[in-house]
């Protein structure tokens, strides 16, 4: 009877694991919950507690931060009730910890900020912000804090309210804030000194730059809010650094000779306080000069060190200084095809270029506990994995950390002895696990998740290698459903993005896909997707080869897409379509045009359509200025495609998109118009660039229809 009971009982769990793996992929979840439930399990808020060997989480709930070491034991460190009681707050959740050190954490609660005591049980209020506050930037050693309100630069210093500038808010001066619109690698605009004694900040002046209106259609009437928008060859913003000195609350300005929009990027403090380092980059982007300038009066020491390029340079990453020699730093360039690692004193004197090879350093993750070695984030020689490396200062020598396969997400002990490597890749969903940065040797494994879509239908991610013309492999990724049958023929979605600074393919969980993928692969479809040249992780000149002829080299290497997917039995070269979102939905629109007769269908999403109408940080550096390269604006301006349209195009556009201007995609259904070629257009009203939240959702279910409407 017993053993009767223990076969229907395996039945049975045979059956009920039948059913789940028979569930279907809903688009609201593929859309919303991909980072969700339907993400590798992950340990929530994992980091280093600034002590040795032990790290913090968040549960999984969000009741209480826990502290866990590398013999995975676990233990509370605070619950929310705990905070509460001691603050008198009524937080919902805990907050996320900015650790000071191993014993107190800083983080803020309705714009008041404290600084929590753990072996007290006891936090302090170090600040309450206005309201209004944005770009706050915490140095958390002092718990000086640095923002903006509206056009003006403020400080908190223990509870004390500073302001810094005493701008206008008539004018269209901004201080404080990001500039070049976050070109350069430049993501804020405050810059605490080391011991946060001095603080410099960007101010730049638009006053010659046009306006641009955007109308809000949430007030009745509606309104015209107008932004600062610099057009290629148009006038731009002129930048300048400040140096504030709270001791003495007065402000400097660097002395930046030059064009007055050249631009001043990747900022750096020397660590005696008394220097600052500026890149400056000329309007045409061409070349670099790497400025000193003194801290005390903003005067001009000495330009280090230069580089040009015949067609552009582009610095991303501040100098890192040596942490236990502060008269040397590390460059991060690609002056020798690749973005590698050179070593300088103070003085501009190169040292020794320190990594070299035909793969990509990424950033610096600090140095290593012996001091010799600086530890790096790097691809592999394919640009499909990304691992840690160890670097000899003085012999250069060459170590891989993580040498197994895949994309590894790294986080370095502050005293270098260790790292948090979190990494998956086509077969593994997540692992997280310590290593030791001398050896290289796995000290503990945290977690190794199981698939988180076990339960569903998935069809197979599979990564592809082809060629380009000149000989270049380029990296593709097919997605099949998973009732996969040779013997059919089946439609094909190609998504396509193809621009600088990104990667669409990595040899990461899923191979860096997107969920909504496997659900239109589920439907009976094939969904390609290749990295063009002009795309990141590959060197200087598979990017730059774009240079001057924005879409040209791109469609090429799609085509070459194109050409083999014709190439398998199994794809319907009939029922083809294509899609893709901003520098995308550019390639969208340049395939269906300037090749036209390929795809059936496309639905490009906030496109560039003609780049004259884009910003001129990105745009003059790939395109130099209109008046400069009139046949290659030209040559990319598609409205002058439009009579070659064949299929059905639909453009989606956010009608407050402050990156892509909508005049992009009207201008474009203009020419269409006065062409009398019909064509569909829809406008996600009040979104920006992208389109998110709840909506997304319905911005997917509208392409996927659209695709499925066209192609039956």
């Amino acid at each position: 009877m017993r053993r009767l009971f223990v076969v229907i009982a395996v039945l049975f769990i045979i059956c009920i694991n039948g059913i789940a793996q028979e569930k279907k992929l809903s688009l609201e979840d593929a859309v919303l919950r991909q980072r969700g439930f339907l993400a590798p399990k992950n340990l929530p808020g994992l980091q280093w507690m600034n002590e040795k060997e032990l790290l913090s989480i968040m549960s999984d709930d969000w009741t209480s931060i826990q502290k866990i070491d590398l013999k995975l034991n676990k233990s509370l460190l605070l619950t929310l009730e705990e905070i509460n009681n001691a603050l008198e707050t009524e937080m919902k959740s805990v907050p996320y910890p900015d650790w000071k050190n191993g014993s107190s954490f800083y983080f803020n609660f309705k714009n008041n900020y404290y600084l929590f005591n753990l072996n007290e049980k006891s936090g302090r209020l170090i600040s309450t912000l206005p309201e209004d506050a944005e770009n706050i930037d915490i140095h958390k050693v002092s718990g000086r804090i640095a923002y903006t309100r509206g056009k003006n630069l403020f400080m908190s210093d223990n509870l004390k309210h500073v302001k810094i500038s005493k701008i206008d808010e008539q004018t269209e001066v901004v201080c404080g804030q990001s500039i070049a619109r976050s070109e350069f690698g430049i993501t804020k605009g405050t810059f605490w000194s080391p011991s946060a004694n001095l603080l410099a900040f960007y101010q730049k002046n638009e006053s010659e730059v046009a306006n641009y209106p955007l109308l809000d259609i949430n007030v009745t009437p509606g309104q015209l809010n107008s932004i600062k928008y610099p057009m290629a060859g148009q006038k731009s913003e002129s930048a300048q650094v400040g140096i504030f000195n709270p001791k003495k609350g007065r402000t400097v300005y660097l002395k930046t000779e030059g064009e007055k929009d050249q631009y001043l990027t990747n900022l750096a403090w020397d660590p005696s306080e008394k220097f600052v380092y500026v890149v400056v980059v000329n309007r045409n982007q061409n070349h670099i000069r790497f400025n000193k300038y003194s801290a005390e009066d903003g005067s001009f020491v000495k330009t280090l060190f230069e580089e040009k390029h015949p067609k552009y340079v582009e610095p991303e990453h501040p100098a890192w200084f040596l942490p236990n020699n502060p008269e040397q730093f590390i460059w991060m360039s690609e002056r020798d095809g690749f973005m590698h690692l050179y070593m300088y004193r103070n003085d501009g004197t190169l040292l020794l270029q320190l990594s070299s090879g035909n793969w990509v350093v990424e950033s610096i993750l600090g140095m290593d506990a012996s001091g010799e070695n600086v530890i790096v984030s790097g691809t592999d020689s394919s640009g499909l994995d990304l691992h840690a490396y160890s670097i000899n200062l003085k012999t250069a020598a060459l170590k891989n950390l993580t040498v197994k396969p895949g994309y590894h997400n790294l986080s370095l002990h502050p005293d270098g002895s260790l790292l948090i490597d979190n990494y998956s890749n086509l077969s593994t969903p997540r692992v997280i696990r310590i290593i030791d940065t001398k050896s290289g040797e796995e000290k503990s494994e945290l977690l190794r998740s199981d698939n988180p879509l076990k339960e569903y239908k998935i069809g197979n991610v599979e990564l592809h290698q082809l060629k380009a013309d000149n000989g270049t492999t380029l990296h593709a990724r097919l997605i099949k459903p998973s009732d996969f049958d040779a013997s059919k023929k089946y439609p094909v979605l190609v998504y396509v993005y193809g621009g600088p600074h990104a990667q669409m393919i990595t040899n990461s969980w899923l191979a860096a896909s997107q969920l909504w993928m496997q659900y239109q692969a589920e439907k009976g479809y094939l969904v390609f997707t290749l990295d063009n040249r002009g795309s990141k992780s590959r060197g200087f000149e598979f990017e730059n080869v774009i240079h001057r002829q924005l879409g040209t080299v791109e469609m090429q290497d799609q085509l070459k897409g194109v050409e083999w997917l014709k190439s398998q039995t199994f794809v319907d070269s009939s029922k083809m379509a294509i899609h893709g979102w901003s520098f995308g939905g550019f390639m969208t629109i340049s395939m269906m045009l300037r090749n036209p007769g390929i795809f059936r269908a496309a639905v490009a999403g906030g496109p560039v359509t003609d780049w004259k109408y884009y910003e001129a940080m990105y745009g003059e550096r790939y395109m130099d200025r209109p008046d400069e390269n009139p046949k290659g604006y030209n040559n990319s301006r598609l409205a002058n495609y439009v009579k070659n349209l064949q299929g059905d195009l639909m453009i989606i556009h956010g009608t407050s998109d402050d990156v892509v201007l909508e005049q992009h995609s009207l201008s474009l259904v203009k020419a269409f118009v006065e062409n009398g070629i019909l064509v569909d257009y829809f406008p996600y009203p009040m979104h920006k660039h992208n389109v998110l939240g709840k909506d997304r959702v319905h911005l997917m279910r509208k392409i996927l229809t659209y695709i499925d409407d066209k192609l039956k």
